[in-house]
């Protein structure tokens, strides 16, 4: 959510006009993130967000705008995309595909307790619900795939203990998707980006889930290991909160009761996570792009937690 491409004042209200959304009161800079260009905008009508896409193309934003359409309709508290008079929802600025989108009341938990991760649990839960009868289809584009093909690219920058972690990881993750258990775990649209920030709470009421510019369609239980890896470890380290992490999954269990296979491959998704967060920051550390307010994240963060996942697992226990 850097700032990639400037836009004026002038720009913005065109576009905001074309959408029926009234005049601009103020437009301000989004620094966090590292994908796209963002704004905070505001309008006589309220207040949304004005995102420009740096990476994704006009081919691959129907998936994630009419996703979020969906889960809104469903009445999942996510941005609803906004709509010109023509009812799309992908518009153009710069020359780049581009959205606006409401903007969500509250803001990030960023020390969360276990009654937070409770919220999130469940609602992630009724959002794999609410998507499973979600019409399109997009793999997850951060997946074993990309995995694959960027770990080469990102190898001659680490040292010999780091390559031998990431090159012999990968290698499980390998074996791990050819696994016939793998192969016949639940599946669905997910967000697979649901870090704290990217989570708005009102108070202690959680308001909604927003940047589904992630999304894809794959296991469920990935999108769970990509919030225990962020809601439910101290940062400082990378361990684990066992209470966090109890309380998250079976939060989620009782609104989507998980399959025995989830359960017992909960402690190797808890790898992929990890193995797929450590691989894009040192991506995008060592081979950044320019912005006027780029903050790469720092990559060893994602190399201890994936050291911990493999050194201690952990797993979830189903109350008797």
């Amino acid at each position: 959510m850097a700032v990639f491409t400037e836009v004026t004042h002038e720009e913005a209200s065109g576009l905001l006009a074309e959408l029926g959304l009234g005049s601009l009161q103020s437009l301000q800079g989004i620094a966090s993130g590292i994908e796209n260009t963002n704004y905070f905008v505001t309008t006589e009508r309220g207040p949304y967000v004005l995102t420009l896409f740096e990476r994704l193309s006009f081919e691959q934003l129907p998936f994630y705008l009419n996703l979020m359409h969906h889960l809104a309709a469903k009445g999942i508290p996510v941005p609803a995309p906004q709509a010109n008079k023509q009812g799309a929802l992908l518009h153009t600025l710069k020359g780049k595909p581009t959205a606006v989108v409401t903007r969500l009341k509250g803001r990030s938990q960023m020390a969360p307790q276990a009654a937070d991760c409770e919220q999130v649990g469940a609602m992630l839960a009724r959002m794999h619900t609410a998507g499973q009868d979600y019409a399109e289809h997009q793999p997850n584009l951060r997946g074993l795939t990309w995995w694959i093909n960027t770990i080469p690219v990102v190898t001659p920058y680490l040292d010999a203990t780091q390559k031998e972690l990431i090159e012999t990881e990968l290698a499980f993750q390998k074996d791990l998707a050819a696994s016939s258990a793998y192969q016949g775990l639940p599946k669905g649209p997910i967000h697979a980006d649901l870090f704290r920030d990217n989570v708005m709470f009102d108070g202690p009421t959680l308001s909604g889930f927003f940047d589904f510019y992630f999304a894809g369609c794959d296991t469920f239980g990935f999108d769970i290991a990509v919030c225990l890896n962020d809601w439910c470890i101290d940062l400082a380290t990378g361990q684990l909160d066992p209470v966090r992490a109890q309380a998250f999954v079976a939060a989620y269990d009782a609104e989507r009761r998980l399959s025995d296979d989830e359960i017992a491959l909960l402690p190797a998704l808890l790898r992929s996570a990890a193995l797929r967060f450590w691989t894009s920051r040192l991506w995008d550390f060592y081979l950044p792009r320019d912005a006027a307010m780029l903050q790469p994240h720092d990559p060893t963060h994602f190399e201890r937690v994936l050291t911990l996942r493999r050194q201690s697992p952990w797993s979830y226990q189903r109350a008797a």
